[in-house]
């Protein structure tokens, strides 16, 4: 069995490099043409997302994307003369984000991130506007606040002096194809992070004409569509001369980092696999061949590229709950944490969470949903509240498994047992306890990916592609098997009803609380 790494000595030419600008880091790394990440050649720096009690969520791209330049700086310096063997470099980005920019290309309105919640009051009003469900199945999103309809019209809104001066809406990863290649006809936006906007007709993969008339949105200020094998190539004298041995390869366009995630957790070659991740925040996602005649409820559906479909539901709750629950919880020994939780019962505490710091998504997609915990008493432990925050995390994951599965049956010939479910992500690479829970609530087998950065292997798969440069690997990448125990899945089945019976009572409370 092949390791999921090669050493700098036994690399495989050519290289790629590949580029990640997730919701907490930016990082760069080397893969060669197996699809194996390069021992100690990657460099990664945090960031934060801006958030604000109003629901804002931002961030300054320009620091971002100077993060991300140090990173290929750190790479490129390791390398040495063997930067000559980088044959493309490839991107993803957390989705659902866009910034204004005014007739010079000057960012007017900041980069507003998936985790914006200000817009929610748009939200539910489009639903009385227009039928969500003949949307929704369009564009395969929600009206939701994390998708950009409901932005523009609070934009509009709220500061509609500001918003008149864009003349161009972008995503971040056109905002870096831009600053690395200047202004260009041939720019534009996949139709991957296009899909996570909620304005990308699935079927015309154009922009939905009857939802931009809807928001008198201009199509003009909205980015040429492209698909991701289209590369561009001359870098601007400022870069080229940072990084000369980039200067005219192929840079293709970014796509979303989920697509990218469930692209490098499943075993090449592997059909219908699902992909559970549990990084920042969660998802489950499979990719399928379109079409795709109708969306199951709950999910959304994005694009892998202009063939391949990527259905699911995603959370923005995840391990960012586990890091908020430590620090006001004061538990900061992650060893003994996870020896205590390992050794804890399944849903034990007595305790039913809602984990929604940052609104809903799926599959109910309430997005001025706030969290709750009902049941503490004062015999309540720091640590009982943990484990029943992580769990409530993962029954929510459970929910999109179940609307999921059935679509995934219909597609394959497979046993629903036979369909592998992978897990990944850094939340349940730094807890095996964690990933048990996931299988014993899904009540399926769970392969740890044996893979940190699923994403950037997901790019790297795709370049290689690309380039035609992929190679299959000697051995196959493997991880660790979570069996699923049946006595704990019936005890979060009831659970799980638990949960919605709790969700229910919370939504009909705030219903009546704000007339509703």
């Amino acid at each position: 069995m092949a390791a999921n790494t090669v050493s700098f000595a036994d690399r495989c030419s050519p290289l790629v490099m590949t580029l990640d600008i997730g919701s907490s880091s930016v990082r760069c790394g080397i893969f060669d043409s197996t699809a194996r990440a390069v021992e100690n050649m990657e460099a990664a720096l945090p960031h934060r997302l801006e958030t604000g009690r109003d629901g804002i969520s931002r961030v300054d791209p320009e620091a971002l994307l100077e993060a991300l330049f140090l990173c290929i700086d750190k790479v490129l310096d390791g390398l040495g003369t063997a930067g000559r063997d980088i044959a493309a470099v490839g991107c993803c980005t957390f989705v659902a984000n866009v910034m204004g920019l005014d007739a010079s290309d000057r960012p007017v309105m900041p980069l507003s991130t998936y985790a914006d919640t200000s817009s929610w009051p748009q939200a539910e009003r489009l639903k009385t506007e227009l039928d969500q469900e003949k949307v929704r199945q369009r564009v395969g999103c929600y009206f939701h606040p994390s998708y950009l309809p409901s932005r523009f019209l609070f934009w509009k809104e709220t500061d509609s002096a500001l918003f008149h001066k864009v003349t161009r809406w972008v995503s971040l990863g056109e905002y870096l194809e831009k600053t690395l290649f200047g202004p260009s006809d041939r720019s534009g936006v996949t139709h991957s992070v296009a899909s996570w906007t909620g304005l990308l007709n699935r079927h015309s993969l154009d922009w939905d004409e009857e939802l931009l008339d809807h928001l008198a949105l201009e199509k003009g200020t909205l980015s040429r569509l492209v698909d991701v094998s289209e590369p561009r190539t001359g870098l601007t004298k400022r870069f080229a001369e940072r990084w000369p041995v980039l200067q005219n390869i192929p840079w293709f366009p970014a796509i979303g980092d989920g697509a990218a995630a469930n692209l490098g957790s499943a075993k090449t070659g592997t059909p219908q696999t699902v992909v559970v991740t549990l990084g920042t925040t969660g998802a489950v996602r499979a990719i399928i061949q379109g079409p795709l005649p109708r969306i199951p409820e709950g999910l959304w559906c994005y694009l892998v590229d202009k063939d391949r479909l990527l259905p699911g539901g995603a959370l923005t709750e995840g391990g960012n709950v586990h890091a908020w629950m430590c620090e006001a919880l004061n538990l900061n020994d992650p060893v003994s944490l996870e020896q205590e939780l390992d050794a804890m019962q399944p849903d034990a505490h007595g305790l039913t969470f809602l984990p929604f710091f940052a609104g809903e998504r799926s599959p109910g997609w309430r997005g001025r949903a706030t969290a709750t915990v009902h049941g503490m008493t004062l015999a309540t432990k720091p640590l009982e509240i943990l484990r029943a925050g992580m769990e409530s995390v993962t029954l929510r994951l459970g929910l999109i498994f179940e609307r999921l599965m059935p679509l995934l049956e219909m597609t394959t010939e497979d046993h629903p047992t036979d369909i592998p479910v992978v897990a990944g992500g850094g939340a349940l690479a730094a807890s095996p306890a964690w990933t048990q829970m996931l299988a014993d609530v899904l009540g399926h087998k769970v392969e740890r990916c044996g893979l940190d950065e699923t994403s950037s292997r997901g790019v790297a798969l795709m370049v290689l592609e690309f380039i035609e440069a992929y190679k299959t690997p000697a051995g196959t990448i493997s991880g660790t098997v979570f069996e699923p125990d049946p006595d704990a899945h019936d005890i979060y089945r009831a659970a799980q009803e638990r949960q919605a019976d709790l969700y229910d009572t919370i939504r009909e409370f705030d219903e009546r609380e704000r007339g509703n």
